[in-house]
């Protein structure tokens, strides 16, 4: 854990955020420690035990957005925001299909959508159209993802743009998200499964698949389609934990069955369907809706995943031990994480090929290298040279590691399980690329790894 370089007192933060592995943290280290130590086993309640101790309404999961870290750009706003809790519903506003309508005209298809009931259309040809209606079903909850406004989307997602410091930069662009994107129907009794579907209900109850979609008869005679842009899913292998691997993207239709991708992603053929799959969501699922990407988790998972208060427990020990720049010689430190985005004059910054910590200086900035290559003065390696951020997305996290690590280039700092996980796995970017990419801000991953570990210079008093 104790690592020396060319200088002397060099070190990494291993040891940090384990109560019982004072010895492989240097003594300089732990000696000017002046935050007072809690059991790190009490900072890790999840947020309905710190805020429902008793009495807790039933949580079926949350759905973070990727991209953001712990708010929007201009703060969270009614139904529009980065993370969105699903509750159970003090009354049940779930559905279920019932009645099928085969060869309608489009009047008559118009006439028994206009019901004040739930149905989804499908439109064959001009001359012909088949409408399931869907029925109440008292035993479970709907929600509603998409990009409308209108009122029967729970939650409102917009275009993440990686790296957007305001939400008129997401608005610029043109968005691929549909306004009626997907549905996730959890279940009300234990164990609360919840399934994800695409296509959402829009104001008038109604669903529609016009003649360019992608929408056939399955074997039992049933209707089922595709949206525009589709809705992907990826589960993980071994769940969201540190031994958490990535698993195979796929589309999820109308109805949830599974198919794998399509050649593009608005293609008219529909992949394979992949019969020993479901579309029931586990802890640490991702959901693409070619736009935005949301994680699920459980209200177990969420359990078990450090809280915000256990990440402003590591900062306060990180500025405690009193990190040094090895140049300038003054003390360096993580501003609050509510000023997580202004730069402050303390905040470390790090040379991304070697990963030294320094505070920001001019050493090494010649007029003859382009952009942000500096030249460390430690080792001399040149690389980009950015300034380092706390992860404060707690939802990211797969473990509860002490922040070590720095994603590759946009310099937010998490544990290393945490930043090994993201950097495997490959995100939807566009219609039919994949890339990882940093989960704070939505970056496409540099560098060999996609992140580095960080050095830091200690006191020298």
């Amino acid at each position: 854990m104790y690592r020396k370089s060319k200088w002397k007192r060099g070190y990494n933060l291993e040891g940090l955020g384990h109560g019982n592995n004072e010895k492989s943290v240097p003594q300089l280290l732990i000696r000017d420690l002046k935050f007072e130590k809690k059991s790190l086993a009490k900072l890790m309640f999840s947020p309905d035990q710190e805020n429902h101790p008793s009495k807790a309404p039933v949580k079926y999961g949350e759905l973070i957005v990727l991209g953001y870290n712990g708010s929007l750009p201009n703060g969270d706003r009614g139904r529009r925001k980065s993370r969105f809790a699903l509750f159970k519903r003090p009354k049940a506003n779930g559905v279920k299909p019932s009645t099928v309508h085969i060869a309608c005209t489009p009047q008559a298809a118009k006439a028994i959508s206009n019901k004040d009931q739930h149905s989804i259309s499908y439109t064959l040809s001009r001359a012909q159209t088949v409408v399931v209606e869907y029925t109440h079903d008292s035993n479970t909850d709907m929600f509603q993802i998409g990009r409308s406004t209108e009122s029967p989307i729970d939650f409102v997602v917009t275009d993440t743009v990686p790296g957007s410091q305001s939400n008129s930069d997401t608005q610029s662009v043109q968005s691929t998200i549909s306004r009626f994107a997907c549905r996730i129907i959890c279940e009300r009794n234990p164990p609360f499964t919840a399934r994800i579907y695409a296509a959402g209900f829009d104001s008038s109850k109604n669903i529609f698949l016009g003649e360019k979609a992608a929408k056939w008869k399955t074997s039992d005679g049933q209707m089922d389609g595709l949206t525009t842009n589709g809705v992907l899913v990826m589960h993980p292998r071994n769940g969201f934990t540190e031994d958490s691997k990535p698993g195979v993207w796929r589309e999820i239709s109308v109805c949830g069955n599974v198919f794998s991708l399509r050649e593009t992603r608005s293609a008219q053929q529909r992949g394979k369907m992949v019969e020993n799959e479901t579309n029931q969501l586990q802890d640490g699922s991702l959901i693409d809706l070619c736009g935005a990407t949301l994680l699920w988790r459980t209200a177990e998972g969420l359990s078990r995943t450090p809280t915000v208060k256990h990440l402003e427990a590591l900062r306060q020990e990180i500025n405690a031990a009193r990190p040094q720049c090895p140049v300038g010689f003054n003390t360096l430190a993580f501003p609050s994480m509510k000023r997580k985005d202004v730069v402050d004059e303390k905040q470390p910054w790090v040379y991304l090929n070697c990963g030294h910590v320094h505070g920001y200086h001019n050493w090494g900035n010649k007029e003859e290298r382009d952009g942000k290559d500096r030249e460390c003065p430690m080792c001399r390696s040149v690389g980009p040279y950015v300034p380092l951020w706390l992860g404060c997305e707690a939802g990211f996290y797969v473990d509860a590691g002490p922040p070590t690590h720095a994603f590759s280039p946009c310099g937010h700092v998490c544990s290393e399980k945490t930043t090994a996980y993201w950097s495997q796995i490959p995100l939807p970017h566009g219609t039919h690329t994949f890339h990882a990419a940093c989960p704070f801000c939505a970056h496409q991953l540099a560098g060999e790894q996609g992140y580095i570990r960080l050095i830091f210079q200690g006191p020298l008093d």
